[in-house]
């Protein structure tokens, strides 16, 4: 009888192990594409719809807020509408680096921007950048809208469905970097 629960335990944790290790992360270094970790960070990014824009404050402490962005452009721009006298906006005078977070549908991946944001209060931008749901917000969308335009300079991304996963030892995930001429 000792026998048997011996190796009725050790095939428990055998098949324990087995069944655990489908869910550690693969210790295969792939390489993808700039293309592919692009075409992964667009999924994310349209299935997210909202973002988290990140910003530093006078005591140089994140502030976060969500966001809803229009869709991301081919080389990764993003536009973001505000109120010119939102807190997000002198943040951004004093320090322009900012942080956008996009998490996926059901936690399957993310995909951080790290760029550069510029305020842009030009009409015909702003009269293209809107959307009617935003009325209620900005009943004066002529002084009490803003855009910001934020420009690319890294991003790094991880998605579980497209297999791009972090470094197996550090977990750094894969990075895009963007030219200033892209």
């Amino acid at each position: 009888m000792k026998t048997f629960r011996k190796t009725s335990c050790l095939i428990f944790v055998f098949l324990s192990f087995l069944s655990f290790s489908g869910y550690c992360q693969e210790t295969e270094d792939k390489i993808f594409s700039n293309d592919e970790l692009k075409n992964a960070a667009k999924d994310i990014i349209e299935a997210a719809g909202t973002c988290a824009l990140i910003t530093l404050d006078n005591n140089g402490l994140p502030m976060v807020r969500v966001m809803d962005p229009f869709p991301v452009e081919d080389d990764f721009t993003v536009w973001l509408g505000t109120n010119p006298n939102s807190g997000k906006v002198n943040q951004i005078k004093s320090n322009p680096n900012v942080t956008l977070y996009y998490l996926g549908s059901n936690s399957s991946g993310y995909v951080v921007i790290h760029g550069k944001a510029q305020l842009i209060n030009d009409q015909s931008e702003k009269d293209v950048r809107w959307k009617t749901e935003w009325e209620a917000f900005y009943p004066n969308k002529t002084d009490a809208y803003l855009l910001i335009k934020i420009t690319p300079q890294w991003m790094e991304i991880v998605s579980y469905a497209h297999g791009i996963i972090g470094d197996p030892t550090t977990w750094q995930a894969p990075q895009v970097l963007f030219d200033s001429n892209e």
